[in-house]
């Protein structure tokens, strides 16, 4: 695509610029043509299940895959004739861990600082600096095998801003942690994102961080782009109350309320029906006796405020754990016919 980068002008409060973007694997499109900008300072959110395309989008805003299609910009420089300045100017914490157990703390990040070319007096000043803000300060001479979990992720972060980055790119950061770690390493990305002016796109499947973090959140499920918009005015589309109704009946009372008139919207999912209705207190009494005139069972009825996880539900029909589950089983059956082709 000569000249399309020609075509993307940045505006000045803008870090990064997406048009087109689309990635392919031979059949599956794991990218599907998603445009967006991030602005200077903010922190962007990308939310949805394993195997949308959230990590597939980082890598090749960070120059680690070819886009098939589409470009980007990222701190003005092109993710595909300007990779070199891409990576000077970016901090990346990748999903899976890349820590060598065997170096202590102070080793990984000095080796880090060589890699960037950070002269020897800037790299010790600014290792001891970022380790103090991580709290890693007193542990800078152990082994990296001796950490916990949050502490290695703690220790990736501090990592990854050694060369001073204007954009941190941060995979799932808390996936896997206890939620105590979790809440203390959401502190951290506050305060970098406050204190120092980073902005600072992470990736997650976590509602809780994604709401707790996220100036604007970007719904992604496979591979396309569903709405962005910040917490609020998302939770605010679906507007009035959640009544989540749990009961072995779902399809029969979904076709009951298909013509139901105070009802905003209703979803079939995982064992519960959902509907979205005003003043949810007063329309539970018409619903139960609805039920129970159709014999229909209620195990338990709950009224909430729209979530994030309404929000997924009503832009994608299913909740984020019911779209991990269809990946899951897409790639057993995938083995599973793999192996019949390998025994033939």
């Amino acid at each position: 695509m000569p000249n399309q980068e020609n075509r993307l002008p940045m505006k000045s409060e803008e870090a990064i610029k997406v048009i087109n973007l689309t990635k392919k694997f031979k059949d599956l499109t794991a990218v599907n043509n998603i445009s967006f900008t991030v602005k200077k300072g903010e922190i962007f959110g990308f939310l949805g299940p394993n195997g949308a395309g959230k990590s597939t989008t980082l890598s090749m805003l960070a120059t680690l895959l070819e886009p098939t299609q589409g470009t980007a910009l990222v701190n003005g420089f092109s993710i595909r004739k300007d990779r070199d300045s891409v990576r000077r100017s970016i901090g990346m914490v990748f999903q899976d861990p890349t820590l060598d157990e065997e170096l202590t703390a102070y080793e990984n990040m000095d080796f880090h600082g060589r890699l960037y070319n950070v002269p020897a007096t800037v790299r010790k000043k600014k290792i001891l600096e970022l380790l103090k803000l991580v709290e890693l300060n007193e542990r800078k001479d152990s082994l990296v095998k001796t950490f916990s979990g949050g502490m290695r992720r703690r220790l990736e972060i501090a990592r990854g801003l050694l060369h001073e980055p204007k954009v941190l790119f941060l995979d799932e950061p808390t996936l896997g942690l206890d939620p105590q770690t979790r809440n203390k390493l959401w502190e951290y990305i506050k305060r970098l994102n406050t204190e120092k002016g980073l902005t600072i796109i992470l990736t997650t499947h976590y509602m809780d961080e994604a709401d707790k973090l996220s100036d604007r959140i970007a719904i992604i499920d496979n591979g396309k782009m569903i709405i962005l918009d910040t917490p609020e005015n998302l939770k605010n589309m679906i507007g009035g109350e959640i009544i989540t109704v749990e009961t072995p009946n779902g399809d029969k009372l979904e076709s009951l309320m298909k013509n139901c008139k105070w009802c905003k919207s209703g979803k079939r999912h995982d064992g519960s029906f959902t509907l979205t209705v005003d003043h949810a207190d007063k329309k539970i009494p018409e619903l139960v006796q609805i039920a129970n005139k159709n014999k229909i069972k209620i195990n338990s009825i709950v009224i909430h405020k729209p979530s994030l996880e309404d929000v997924f539900l009503h832009f994608t029909g299913k909740t984020i754990r019911e779209q991990e589950a269809g990946a899951i089983e897409n790639l057993r059956q995938g083995r599973r016919m793999h192996g019949r082709m390998r025994r033939r």
